[in-house]
């Protein structure tokens, strides 16, 4: 097997184990799924044609970051706001009744109503610490801070969205 088909076999499964959820933080990032769609093509696009010349030690993190870089590209050049509550019932779990998606529902709207006033930065820690799921360390390579400084920026973020989800609640 030559180097080209060794790189396509293994680029292959790195696509299959990171697509779904690069897709989801773009699609909530962007509200769109027909733009999560686009940019999680542009990411994988891009990654092949990295790893074509070299290798990826951190896929995770690669994909990530580059993820990350094209939302930040799409919202300077469309300026727009990255979180609406436009589809936030795109994603149902079937595994709920009725009334517990209804309350999940007005649960989310709340938090994602106060994630949108947040600063970009926050946001960004935000969803990738809770919702994606990463260690602080893993946020910290994907943003580009050191672990301590993510650290203090998602801390300093829970304690602003706390501060907007209360202000809505006594509103």
């Amino acid at each position: 097997m030559n180097e080209i088909s060794r790189k396509k076999k293994k680029f292959a499964k790195l696509y299959d184990k990171f697509v779904n959820q690069i897709y989801r933080f773009l699609f909530l990032r962007t509200s769109s799924k027909e733009m999560a769609e686009d940019l999680t093509s542009q990411v994988f696009l891009r990654g092949w044609e990295f790893y074509l010349k070299n290798e990826i030690f951190d896929p995770k993190s690669f994909f990530y970051q580059t993820a990350r870089n094209l939302a930040v590209d799409y919202f300077r050049q469309k300026n727009k706001n990255p979180i609406s509550l436009e589809g936030l019932s795109e994603i149902p779990d079937p595994r709920i009744s009725i009334e517990e998606k209804i309350i999940n529902d007005l649960e989310l709207e709340k938090i994602f109503l106060a994630l949108s006033k947040l600063k970009p930065e926050y946001k960004e820690a935000i969803l990738l610490r809770y919702v994606e799921g990463f260690s602080p360390k893993e946020v910290a390579k994907i943003l580009e801070k050191s672990e301590g400084s993510t650290r203090v920026l998602i801390s300093r973020a829970l304690k602003v969205l706390r501060e907007e989800v209360n202000k809505r609640e006594t509103v």
